[in-house]
């Protein structure tokens, strides 16, 4: 890595930092410098605007959960099932500050970011949607996801009931019954018994599966880490 890209990499934690600490109202871009160790015109060489740094932010955090749910999927085919795929995100989600403040769409911590985040991420989210969609049908040709009714319906019940999980945590906070494993497994649970089939998937059903689902993933993926660096100054 380069000396360019290690100094993006510790404005980016110092930013990262600052934003869990202070909220987005209170960084400035003179704390954020001062943290990383580097000179203001520094940070301005990576990013044009505090939105732009702060966005990036969120993206950098975004791209990681998403190599985190494709590394699951290569060790273990399993991990590509909607039951286990949501139980993951989920934990990511919950277990990171970052994404949970995104998630439960915490003005404290990310004040306008949010609006800033939907803006610039629409197309991303778009995509992000589309490939959903052609999730569940690669899952239907393999007969792992139950083909009664259509792709749409069950990539409603998959995000409406997951962002009822997430949003939970919000509303009961420290009241939340069990550990995030357990409420976790509950999601895993529902999941299943709503959307995939009874059968026990053979192994090399499972496995061609999975490596489509790599793939699928695999290019929002890539196309998360362009608009990562789209963020960057030119």
């Amino acid at each position: 890595m380069g000396g360019q890209d290690e100094r993006g990499e510790r404005i980016l934690d110092a930013a990262g930092e600052l934003l869990l600490a202070w909220g987005y109202r209170r960084v400035t871009i003179d704390e954020v410098a001062r943290r990383a160790k580097v000179g203001k015109g520094t940070v301005y060489l990576h990013w044009r605007t505090k939105d732009a740094l702060l966005l990036a932010v969120v993206l950098r955090r975004k791209l990681e959960g998403q190599r985190r749910q494709l590394t699951r999927v290569r060790r273990d085919p399993r991990e590509a099932l909607p039951s286990r795929m949501m139980r993951g995100a989920y934990l990511d989600i919950v277990e990171d500050p970052v994404l949970r403040a995104l998630h439960l769409v915490d003005a404290d911590v990310l004040g306008k970011l949010n609006d800033v985040a939907h803006r610039e991420l629409a197309a991303l989210m778009g995509e992000g949607q589309r490939a959903l969609e052609r999730y569940f049908t690669l899952l239907r040709g393999h007969g792992l996801v139950r083909d009664e009714g259509d792709v749409a319906r069950q990539c409603y019940l998959c995000t409406a009931t997951t962002t009822g999980f997430i949003t939970s945590e919000g509303l009961l906070g420290k009241d939340a019954p069990f550990d995030p494993q357990t409420r976790a497994g509950l999601l895993e649970q529902t999941l299943r018994a709503a959307l995939e089939t009874s059968a026990e998937p053979r192994p090399e059903r499972m496995a061609e599966a999975a490596r489509e689902v790599v793939a699928l993933f695999g290019h929002v993926e890539e196309l998360c880490l362009a608009e990562l660096r789209r963020q960057v100054r030119a």
